[in-house]
Formats: C-alpha cells, sequence, structure tokens
C-alpha cells in the first residue's frame, strides 16, 4: 500500500481594537473609509488587517503581530498596514501554507459598512492573491454597549483556515 501525505489544516483567530480618534483617516481592510475620525495606533490603526494578521499568525503558530511588528519600533510608526499584512503573506508562503478562507467581522456603531465590504473584501483578495469568494466581511454593531458602542473604538474578529501545500511523491 502507498501511504499518501495527508493535508495539514490550521484555524486562526485573530482580535484587535483600537480607539476612534479625531485627525486619522479610517482604515478598514485596507480601503479607507470616508468618516471624518480615524482610528489611533502605532501604525494606520487597520483593525480589519490587524485582526487578520493576528488569524494567520495563530493559525501557523508564527507568533503574533506585536512580536513581528512591535510599536516600540520607529520603522513601523504610521505604516500601512497593508505592507504588513503582505509581509505576513510572504512569510507563510515560504513556509508553504496557503490561505484557504478568510472571515472578518468589524465591530462598529459608526460608519454604516454595508457599501463598502465588497471594496473590503476585494482588497483582502487581491492582498493574499486569493479567490474573492473565499474571503467575507461582516460588520456588527454592539447596540450601545461598551466602548464600541459608544463609538469611541473599533474592534475586528477574523477567523482562518490555512492548507499545507504538499509535495506528492512516488
Amino acid at each position: 500500500m502507498i501511504e499518501r501525505p495527508k493535508p495539514e489544516y490550521r484555524i486562526g483567530i485573530g482580535t484587535d481594537i483600537h480607539e476612534v480618534v479625531r485627525d486619522r483617516k479610517l482604515m478598514l481592510c485596507g480601503v479607507q473609509i470616508d468618516y471624518p475620525k480615524g482610528l489611533a495606533g502605532h501604525s494606520d490603526g487597520d483593525v480589519g488587517i490587524h485582526a487578520l494578521i493576528d488569524a494567520l499568525l495563530g493559525a501557523a503558530a508564527m507568533g503574533d503581530i506585536g512580536t513581528l511588528f512591535p510599536d516600540t519600533d520607529e520603522k513601523f510608526k504610521n505604516i500601512d498596514s497593508k505592507q504588513l499584512l503582505l509581509t505576513v503573506k510572504e512569510k507563510l508562503q515560504k513556509k508553504e501554507w496557503e490561505i484557504a478562507n478568510v472571515d472578518l467581522i468589524i465591530h462598529l456603531q459608526k460608519p454604516n459598512l454595508a457599501k463598502m465590504k465588497g471594496q473590503m473584501k476585494r482588497c483582502i483578495a487581491e492582498l493574499l492573491d486569493i479567490d474573492f469568494a473565499t474571503v467575507n466581511i461582516k460588520a456588527k454593531t454592539n447596540e450601545g454597549f461598551g466602548d464600541v458602542g459608544a463609538g469611541d473604538a473599533i474592534a475586528a474578529t477574523a477567523t482562518t483556515l490555512l492548507k499545507k501545500k504538499f509535495k506528492r511523491t512516488l
């Protein structure tokens, strides 16, 4: 009997939250959102991408965003989070991981993201070089509860599935 390698799958979960502040542009999932406030942070504060990075790194057992891109390092000051995601994508490729899917929830009271979700999905799919149909983005309010519900913060939760590439040998 020929023993065939079995595919390996890993699930990752990531979260992030940032304070809503004036004088910053609002970036979510790599897309600039028309809103008078943005997110505080060492980078551009994109909670969607930050949660996704943590989910991807967690699934691959490769640490977390704070270890890889510490907020004490000035080279990451105001960096576009898309650049951080591309770096993580390269690290995953070197370890022979494929991204099977991405599921993101943006937790916010305002603004309404209904018209922006397609553009956000497209941005994530293009950055990761995965099929648009394998990316899902949801927006949820906190029904007025907590910092997110009061409009003082925006949070994100990401889940992803990785599949290890394997080489067939005969």
